[in-house]
């Protein structure tokens, strides 16, 4: 674990790295993050991770500042006090003293930056292929922070426990509508007769900074990219299923809990998307 973290604009120890006990994240989850891949010192696809941080906090907390988020070289430093140039970062954004009372002042932030080892999946998982599971719980379009990267992650922890307890390296998520949402910590895609499906942001899903990118890496490969509404039976029947998020990146699926997606191999167009994201992670990250 990297000894040292940026807090509030300061660069301290990890112990010394103190948030107060009425933070609002630690007494009702009112709070951010975002978590970004680092490679030679550089974040990938920096801006949309910061972009997405302060649209959330407008929209659930109160506007923040983009000046007043870690940049560049702020990344940079963390990243150098810790000795690590490929890394996963965590950028928490806590609202300080917020109220859950009428006439409470408008709050301030806690921002905290860590940097850790960037471990990875492992490399069987993307030539093999992975199988998930369908989470008991489902996802209201109705709730204020669905499609929002919060604090308040207990939900997807316990979804993603009980993945693992199956052996399964995901738990996708339905609406109450059942429709398709998402992975407790992923994005999903779909293949069906060469198409790439995927549900719409407004289903509501996370807008994942890799799902993006694949759908644009999809669009410039020439695959045709339909967001739109899906059930589990096209999930079922899909010829590939593709989770995404800034770690995995694109990592397939080839079960869903006992049925077999396609063959059970990793298809095609996984492979591709794949070797076309890391690709522009190598060009966006290349020192210049």
């Amino acid at each position: 674990m990297a000894s040292i973290v940026y807090l509030n604009g300061c660069f301290l120890k990890r112990e010394e790295a103190l948030i107060p006990v009425d933070d609002g994240s630690w007494l009702h989850g009112a709070g951010l993050f975002e978590t970004m891949r680092a490679e030679n010192s550089r974040v990938f696809q920096l801006d949309a991770h910061l972009d997405r941080l302060c649209r959330s906090a407008s929209a659930l907390i109160a506007p923040v500042q983009r000046e007043d988020l870690p940049g560049p070289d702020v990344i940079s430093e963390l990243l150098q006090r810790n000795d690590l140039r490929t890394a996963r970062l965590r950028l928490t954004l806590s609202a300080d003293g917020m109220r859950p009372s009428p006439g409470a002042s408008r709050p301030t932030f806690n921002i905290c930056l860590t940097a850790s080892t960037l471990d990875g999946y492992a490399q069987e998982f993307y030539t093999r292929g992975v199988p998930v599971a369908v989470c008991d719980t489902r996802i209201s379009p109705s709730d204020p922070i669905a499609g929002h990267k919060t604090t308040c992650y207990l939900p997807r922890l316990i979804g993603l426990r009980q993945a693992h307890q199956a052996k399964c390296s995901e738990a996708i998520w339905f609406t109450t509508e059942h429709q398709l949402a998402e992975g407790c910590i992923s994005n999903v895609l779909l293949i069906k007769d060469s198409v790439l499906h995927t549900p719409p942001l407004d289903t509501p899903v996370l807008p994942g900074i890799a799902r993006a990118v694949v759908l644009d890496i999809a669009r410039d490969e020439h695959i045709k990219v339909r967001e739109e509404p899906l059930t589990i039976d096209e999930l079922l029947d899909a010829d590939e299923v593709m989770l995404t998020n800034s770690i995995m990146q694109v990592m397939p699926v080839v079960r869903v809990e006992r049925h077999a997606i396609g063959d059970e191999t990793v298809g095609p167009i996984a492979r591709r998307l794949l070797e076309r994201y890391r690709e522009r992670v190598k060009t966006e990250c290349n020192p210049s």
